[in-house]
């Protein structure tokens, strides 16, 4: 009995020093500000991504699948994010643009990227590392994570639209499954966590510099999901309970509704990143607890 409090204590010891660690940079380093800043660059981002995406789609003959996939995707969000923006995400979905290689594909990939940029930008400031690559290695990773988020999104497009046809066929042929089957809006739930998940891993794996393994991303990334779900239900019970955003914003409460809840999924996925970076920081150095971190962050 002693022992397992003796583990429990140091445990508490151990999680209360990363939490205070993690927490500590990131108000040193004004993450809440900087927060906004990769919110306003990905909802930015948002709408070139969109265009570039059908305009990609368009070109492989997978068009109506992407849209499919992107309505889907809005209808899971939660509303306060997806109401004032659905219809010009439906504008944008159902106008025809020409070839892939014109100017405005190419630039809607460009600016979609910026948004890559700007969680570039935040992970290696909350990782605590100075960016040594290249501002064209960078730029191209970007752009290629956009083509690859497309590539995706068509990928995941056809397994939505499949994927009711192959649950009806086989509730026909084998009524016995059906019980088991569950519901197609289960089952995309749980495609958007696969999504949402892996998008976390390649964030983190790749886009700040330097090299971390797997076991070393996985506490921010598992922390990050988890706050992301209880932040985004109270955020949610807030706006049907309390909040009035026309009193103060009038016409732009919509918007301001979507810009506010970014801006708390950044916050949160910037302190993601400082968790990883302080329990590195445990992990690897042997240092006394609450010494200065500074001797590993070369500031920008």
């Amino acid at each position: 009995m002693a022992d397992i409090v003796c583990f429990l204590r140091c445990a508490y010891h151990h999680c209360w020093r990363i939490l205070y660690n993690a927490v500590s940079h990131f108000i040193a380093e004004s993450s809440w500000a900087f927060a906004s800043y990769v919110a306003l660059s990905s909802l930015m981002a948002f709408f070139p991504f969109l265009i570039f995406a059908t305009t990609l789609a368009g070109f492989l003959g997978a068009r109506s699948y992407t849209q499919t996939s992107v309505k889907y995707i809005i209808e899971m969000l939660p509303e306060a994010l997806v109401h004032p923006i659905a219809n010009e995400v439906i504008n944008v979905l159902t106008i025809q643009r020409g070839g892939l290689l014109t100017v405005s594909a190419i630039a809607a990939a460009y600016f979609a990227s910026n948004g890559v940029e700007s969680l570039r930008i935040a992970l290696n400031r909350a990782y605590r590392v100075q960016e040594k690559r290249s501002i064209l290695f960078c730029r191209f990773q970007s752009l290629f994570f956009v083509i690859i988020g497309t590539i995706g999104l068509m990928a995941i497009s056809f397994l939505l639209v499949l994927a009711p046809l192959v649950l009806t066929i086989a509730q026909k042929e084998f009524p016995v499954l059906a019980p088991h089957t569950g519901t197609i809006r289960f089952w995309r739930y749980c495609i958007a966590i696969i999504i949402l998940l892996i998008c976390l891993i390649a964030a983190h794996k790749w886009l700040p510099d330097g090299k971390r393994k797997f076991s070393d991303i996985f506490p921010g990334i598992a922390v990050t999901f988890i706050t992301w779900l209880v932040a985004s239900m109270l955020f949610a019970q807030y706006l049907a309970t309390f909040a009035n955003y026309v009193s103060t914003y009038a016409g732009l409460a919509s918007i301001m509704v979507a810009i506010i809840f970014l801006y708390m999924l950044a916050g949160i996925f910037i302190l993601g990143g400082e968790i990883n970076a302080a329990i590195m920081f445990y992990r690897n150095r042997a240092q006394q607890p609450g010494q200065a971190t500074q001797a590993t962050y070369h500031k920008h």
